[in-house]
């Protein structure tokens, strides 16, 4: 089992290989997005996020997963434009990937045995489920798909501050 988020290499949605390892030192908030989903609207939030706390050591990161009602069909191409067109979207966007199964990409497998969602679940319930994970890559935080990003900010503060 690895011993951190900084163990795994995970591909972007434009085909490159980012190491978890380069993100060290930085606190990462990830979430499972979705471009067809009622929640889609957090884009917005998730990119002020990003642009508030980005220079203080907040990385957001999308994985994009069509698993939650076919809600995310496009390809990555498809995908990255329409988060950039409609929301503006400028934090790193990864290929889509599936989050739970047993095709989950071993990034999200780790992230849900490592914070149990309600009632002690591993299982991700919807999109834009997301979790903090602080500079020394532990997961800090789940939150569920209806929390709006702007909930996250103290949380955030108080990671960046650790």
């Amino acid at each position: 089992m690895p011993a951190s988020i900084h163990d795994f290499d995970v591909q972007s949605i434009t085909g490159q290989t980012l190491k978890m390892s380069d993100c060290a030192g930085r606190v990462l908030l990830i979430v499972n997005t979705a471009s067809k989903c009622g929640f889609t609207p957090q884009f917005e939030g998730l990119e002020q996020l990003w642009k508030e706390f980005g220079d203080r050591g907040l990385t957001v990161i999308g994985f994009p997963s069509n698993q939650f009602g076919a809600q995310d069909p496009g390809s990555n191409g498809e995908i990255a434009e329409f988060c950039q067109l409609n929301y503006g979207v400028s934090f790193p966007m990864m290929a889509k990937v599936d989050v739970n199964g047993a095709d989950a990409h071993p990034l999200w497998q780790w992230l849900k045995s490592q914070k149990k969602g309600l009632l002690g679940t591993e299982m991700i319930k919807w999109n834009f489920t997301k979790f903090l994970v602080g500079k020394d890559g532990q997961v800090i935080e789940r939150y569920a798909p209806n929390d709006e990003p702007a909930k996250l900010r103290k949380d955030i503060e108080k990671a960046l501050k650790a």
